[in-house]
This record gives C-alpha cells, structure tokens and sequence, in this order.
C-alpha cells in the first residue's frame, strides 16, 4: 500500500492509500458485445482501489466516467434467475410493509430494466417513475405499467421535481464516484419532507476484502462500501440512518434513512470502525495475489488435463474473472440463462456467451459458478440436461 494526495468523495479527507492495481481492463462488463473482436478490443481503463482512512470509503482513484456508454445496449438484469427474483419479491415485501407503502409515490434511481419498480408498484398498488439510461422500452410488460413511467436518462438535479414519498437506489450508487456529490442532490430534491424514505443498496465490499474476491472489482464499480463507510457518508450528507443490514449471503448491503442532522442515536453492529475496515484492507493487500495464483493453477491443470471447463454467469464477475486471471484459450464458452446474451462476447477475454441447453452438445467437465448462491439452482439445470460436471463455485 501507498499514500497518494488525492481528495475522498465521500468526506474530502487526503488521508488515502492505494491497495489493490490492474491495469488494462474492459471499462463496460455488461454491454452486448456482437463480435468477439468489439469484445477483445472494447476500451479499457486501471483500476486502482484507495483507501480513505478517515472514513472507510474505497474508490477507484484512476476511475474516469466519460469512458462509459451506458445504453440500452447494457444488459445487467439478474431477472432471469428464480433465486434472485426470489430474493427481489420478499425485498418489495417487506419495504411494502414496513413502510405502508399503498398507494404511494415511488421514484427508482438506476431501476435497470424496470423489475423492482414494478414489484412495489404491483405488489403494493404504488405510482412510480424509474431513471435509467440503459431502460429499454417494451421489455417490462405488466398490468401496472400505465402507472408507471420510466425516463431514459441518469437522475440528476433537472429531475428534482420528481417527487416521491419512498426513493430507491439498488445496486447504482456504487457506479458513481462524487459519492456525497450525489446524495446531496437527492436530498435537495426531498425539500422539507421528512418522511419520506431512502433505500439503498450496494455490494458490501468488507466480503470482498475478507475472501479476496478480486472477480467483484471491476470499472464500472469505482465506488466500495461497508457498513460503517456507507453509514457515515449518509450521516454526513444529513440523512439518519434508520437501519442498515446485510443479506444475499452478505453480498449486499442496504441502508433505510430519512432526512434529519445525521445525529439521531441509531448505530447498527454490523458498522464497523474505520481501524477495524483496515485490517481487512491490509489482509486483501497481502493475501489476493496469492488467490489469483491459486485459481491460474487450478485453471492450468484442468487445460493440461484435457478437460472442458465452462464459467457460468457472463455478468461482471464472469468478466473480472476471466480478464483479472487473463484467460482466454483455457476456457472456450461461457453460459449465462439470459437469453438477450445468447451469441455474444465476454469484454476483454472474447468467450463466446451460449445458453445452458447448449451445454448439452459441449458436454464440459468442470463449470465455474461464478455466484455461490446460484448453486443449487445451476445444478438443477444441469440435472435435466443429464449433465453431471463438476460444480466449482469461486
């Protein structure tokens, strides 16, 4: 690790350190890439992982935003999964109940295709209006969406007028960089109406650190919470955190808060100091390479031995897998259960992404899940296949 004089987002302290580096990797994961020369050369960009000592925010420091393109070319949905969409229903649950949200106004800040929008709006008889750039029109069909709206573009300042009594932001604010930047702007556009809710979620970096999972590091996130960093950066920009919690096997992290001083008394367990975020800092700053040589060998063998070997999941951490480890004639296909994804390209390595029916011809030997909890659910697909290949889960 090393100091660098560079400005946190979340708190503008300088106290930062640099622990984790690579160089020359794809700036999209989830853009359909048609060919697999777009895909081997779509632009690239650094990552280089800082560590604010003064408040546990973890940024790329090397991260520049005008080489993304998000569109309706980005297919990041995890709709087409039961376990996740399990997951998604009871979330619409118990946000609906908890907060009586019936008949109310909903705003979805980063709402992706429309799914969960469209959960509280259906489940809960709500109003809702989505900000999406990479939204694509007609593929949401639902009885409630003539109660819905959905805007093509990034929430900014131009959309305070947009008014609702419950904003939720799921799996966004970790695309954006001037963290406090954009949560001032949300609570600018609350006004004076304290009760209205604010739900966040964001990957929880802290199990990142603890496993060295160097596949959940990837360009598009150039920005890392943990429960204590996420917390202090609401209480900061004025908002009492009314709860915070971890779920999804700890993957996720969401916070609930309202407006206030960022003074009310609640902490939860789960907030961490900042002493205690670093020892798992230093621990992944020593410990990662060796996982990476782990998996290179791993892999290497399994070539040698003549064996098939398939990654499941084309997503980001299919694609931070395969170009952190630079693999590419090791494994030949990769297959994802979304069907929009069928034919394409992994950014950076050039696999070629195929549906599990075709698995069926291939026959692999070996297939790398590249989420545990999809596990049990990948192993059923492969069942009704009659295909009986070792399960790896990273």
């Amino acid at each position: 690790m090393h100091k660098i004089n560079y400005s946190c987002p979340s708190c503008n302290s300088f106290d930062m350190q640099v622990f984790y580096r690579i160089n020359n990797v794809p700036t999209h994961s989830v853009l359909l890439m048609p060919t697999r020369e777009i895909a081997m050369n779509y632009p690239k960009g650094n990552i280089a992982l800082g560590f604010c000592k003064a408040c546990g925010f973890i940024f790329n420091v090397e991260f520049e935003s005008g080489k993304h393109e998000y569109s309706s070319r980005c297919e990041e949905t995890q709709g087409f999964s039961p376990t996740f969409n399990a997951f998604a229903k009871q979330m619409a649950l118990y946000l609906i109940e908890r907060y009586d949200l019936h008949n109310k106004e909903i705003i979805e800040i980063g709402c992706g295709k429309g799914e969960f929008l469209t959960l509280l709006c259906t489940l809960g008889g709500n109003r809702g209006i989505g900000f999406d750039p990479g939204y694509v029109n007609g593929r949401n069909k639902n009885e409630t969406m003539n109660r819905i709206t959905f805007i093509n573009d990034f929430y900014s300042e131009k959309y305070a007028a947009c008014q609702g009594d419950f904003i939720c932001c799921r799996m966004t604010l970790e695309h954006i960089q001037p963290t406090a930047d954009f949560l001032n702007t949300i609570r600018r556009s609350i006004g004076n109406r304290k009760n209205t809710i604010v739900f966040f979620q964001v990957p929880n970096v802290t199990r990142i650190l603890r496993e060295q999972a160097f596949w959940d590091i990837y360009y598009e996130h150039c920005s890392y919470f943990s429960p204590g960093s996420l917390a202090r950066l609401f209480r900061k920009c004025s908002f009492d955190v009314v709860n915070i919690w971890k779920d999804y096997d700890d993957q996720y992290l969401m916070i609930e808060a309202r407006l206030g001083k960022g003074t009310n008394m609640f902490h939860s367990d789960i907030e961490e100091t900042t002493i205690a975020l670093s020892q798992d800092v230093l621990h992944f700053s020593k410990d990662y390479k060796n996982k990476l040589d782990v998996w290179k060998l791993k892999l290497q063998k399994t070539h040698r031995d003549g064996r098939k070997l398939v990654v499941w999941g084309s997503g980001s951490k299919g694609v931070a897998f395969l170009t952190t480890l630079e693999i590419q004639s090791e494994i030949e296909y990769v297959a994802d259960i979304n069907p929009y994804k069928n034919g394409m390209y992994m950014a950076g390595t050039g696999q070629r992404i195929v549906s599990p029916d075709f698995l069926q011809k291939y026959k692999p030997d070996t297939v790398i899940v590249m989420n545990p909890m999809y596990v049990e659910e990948i192993r059923q697909d492969l069942n009704r296949m009659g295909l009986f290949a070792e399960i790896i889960t990273v």
